[in-house]
C-alpha cells in the first residue's frame, strides 16, 4: 500500500470541485437497456477484478479532501457505478474510516450513494443510517414504466426488488431522493409518474432526460422526445403547485431554475455556463473530465500520481470546461433563455439550429416550452424570497413585498426615534434649545 503520510504540501485546486467515484467501474447486476456506462468495460480490456484497490481508495480520499480550497466547509463524496452496493458494506466502512482519518478539524464530510436499490438489506440500512448517507434511488416510475427498460442481467423485471430496497431505506430512516430517467415511454405519463414518486415517499425528485444515439449515430428511439420533455415538466410543475407541494417536495429542475432566476450560479452542471469542475475517478484511480466523457481522450490524470488538483487546473480540463460556453451556436447566444440553460449539457448538443449551425441542444424545444410556462411562477417566487417571504407565498407576492416595505419603514421610523431620544438625552432640559428659538429645550423641540 502507498504510504500516504509521506505526501506533503499537496496543491489545492483553484476552486471547489466535485468528484464522482466509480469504485466498481461499470459492473452492475442490472442490464438497463439505455445504460451508457455498461459499455465502458471495453475501455479496460485488461481488467479482471473490478474493485477499487485499497491504495487507490486511500489516495483518492486523501487527495479529494486535501486538494479542495482551504475555505471549503464540507466535502461530499458521491459513490456510483455500475452498482456500488456490489462492493459490500465493508468497502464503505473502510471509506468512512479513511475520511475520518484525513479530514481536517472542522471540515464536514458527507456521503451520497447512487444505487438501483435491489441489493439493499438490513445491514445496508443500518450502515447507511448510522453514517448519514444520502441515497439516490434509481426508479423510473410505477411497475409497467419502470420495467420497460430497467431489467436485470437475465432480462427479468426489477420493480419489486427496488421497492423492497426503498422499504429498507424508510425503515431505517435513511434520507433518500429518487432519480428517474425520462425516456420515450414514461415521459408521456407525467401525472402517473409524479403521483407515484410522491406517494412512495420521495420528497426530492430528479428527472434525467434520456438522449442517446444508436449504432448509426442517429437519435435512439428510446430517447425522450423534446416536446414530450417540455410537456412533462410543464405538467409536473402544474401538479406541484396544485398539490400545494411548494416547500414540501423539491424537484431539481425547479430548484435550479429558481436559483438562476434569482441571479445565482446554476447548482447543476448541465445548466451552468461552463463545466469541468465535476470529474470522475474510475475504479483504477484514473481521473476523467466528466461522467459522460470517460473516454481515452478525456483522461486527465490518476490519483496514484498525486494529481487531482493539478488535473483539475490543467490546460486540458480548463479548455474542456470553457468549451461549453465558447462553442455555443449563435442561436443560443441570442436566446432570451440562455441564462437559464446555457445550452444544456454538451453531450446533448447534437441538433442543428434553424439557420443551419451545428451544436444546438437536442432538448432545446423542451427547454423553451418549460421556461415559457414556468418563468412567471419562478419570478414571483424569487420576488417573495427577496422580500423575506417563502416561495409558497408566490401567489401573494405583492402583499409580501408591501409588508416588507412597511417593515422597512417601521424600522426606519424606529431608528429615527432612537436617534432623537439619544440627541435629546445629550441636551439638558433647561438648556437653550439648539434650534435658536431662545426657549429652553424642554419648552421647545424637547417637548
Amino acid at each position: 500500500m502507498i504510504d500516504c503520510s509521506t505526501l506533503v504540501h499537496r496543491p489545492r485546486a483553484k476552486q471547489p470541485f466535485h468528484a464522482i467515484a466509480k469504485p466498481i467501474g461499470p459492473i452492475c447486476n442490472l442490464d438497463c437497456r439505455y445504460c451508457f456506462y455498461l459499455g465502458k468495460k471495453r475501455q479496460f480490456p485488461q481488467t479482471s477484478v473490478w474493485r477499487m484497490k485499497a491504495d487507490a481508495l486511500e489516495m483518492f480520499i486523501r487527495q479529494y479532501i486535501e486538494s479542495q480550497p482551504s475555505d471549503v466547509p464540507t466535502v461530499t463524496f458521491a459513490w456510483q457505478g455500475g452498482e456500488p452496493t456490489l462492493l459490500g458494506v465493508d468497502f464503505f466502512r473502510q471509506a468512512v474510516e479513511l475520511q475520518r482519518r484525513f479530514a481536517r478539524a472542522g471540515l464536514g464530510i458527507e456521503n451520497a450513494l447512487q444505487t438501483n436499490g435491489t441489493l439493499l438489506d438490513e445491514e445496508w440500512g443500518r450502515f447507511l443510517a448510522v453514517n448519514h448517507f444520502l441515497v439516490g434511488l434509481s426508479v423510473d416510475g410505477p411497475r409497467e414504466l419502470h420495467d420497460r427498460y430497467r431489467l436485470d442481467n437475465r432480462g427479468r423485471p426489477t420493480f419489486d426488488a427496488v421497492m423492497r430496497g426503498l422499504e429498507v431505506l424508510k425503515k431505517h430512516r435513511v434520507e433518500f431522493n429518487t432519480l428517474t430517467v425520462l425516456h420515450e415511454a414514461n415521459a408521456q405519463h407525467p401525472d402517473e409518474m409524479y403521483d407515484f414518486l410522491t406517494d412512495a415517499g420521495s420528497k426530492f425528485l430528479q428527472f434525467i432526460p434520456l438522449v442517446m444515439k444508436d449504432e448509426n449515430d442517429a437519435v435512439h428511439p428510446y430517447s425522450v422526445r423534446p416536446a414530450d420533455y417540455g410537456s412533462f415538466l410543464n405538467r409536473t410543475i402544474d401538479l406541484w403547485l396544485k398539490r400545494e407541494h411548494v416547500g414540501k417536495v423539491f424537484v431539481q429542475d425547479f430548484d435550479v431554475t429558481l436559483s438562476s432566476v434569482m441571479g445565482f450560479p446554476s447548482p447543476l452542471c448541465t445548466r451552468a455556463e461552463t463545466c469541468g469542475c465535476a470529474v470522475v475517478v474510475e475504479h483504477n484511480g484514473d481521473i476523467y473530465s466528466c461522467d459522460h466523457y470517460v473516454f481515452p481522450e478525456n483522461l486527465i490524470g490518476a490519483v496514484q500520481d498525486d494529481a487531482m488538483a493539478t488535473s483539475l487546473d490543467g490546460d486540458r480540463q480548463t479548455r474542456f470546461g470553457a468549451d461549453k460556453r465558447d462553442a455555443l451556436p449563435r442561436y443560443c447566444r441570442e436566446c432570451s433563455y440562455r441564462r437559464l440553460c446555457n445550452g444544456g449539457c454538451p453531450k446533448d448538443r447534437i441538433a442543428i439550429a434553424p439557420h443551419g449551425e451545428s451544436g444546438l441542444n437536442y432538448l432545446c424545444e423542451g427547454f423553451k416550452m418549460f421556461f415559457a410556462h414556468s418563468l412567471p411562477v419562478f419570478e414571483k417566487m424569487g420576488r417573495c424570497l427577496n422580500a423575506g417571504g417563502t416561495a409558497d407565498q408566490w401567489q401573494n407576492v405583492e402583499a409580501v413585498e408591501e409588508r416588507r416595505r412597511w417593515d422597512m419603514q417601521a424600522d426606519f421610523r424606529s431608528q429615527l426615534a432612537l436617534r432623537g431620544r439619544a440627541q435629546r438625552a445629550q441636551i439638558g432640559r433647561n438648556a437653550p434649545c439648539p434650534c435658536g428659538s431662545g426657549l429652553k429645550h424642554k419648552k421647545c423641540c424637547g417637548r
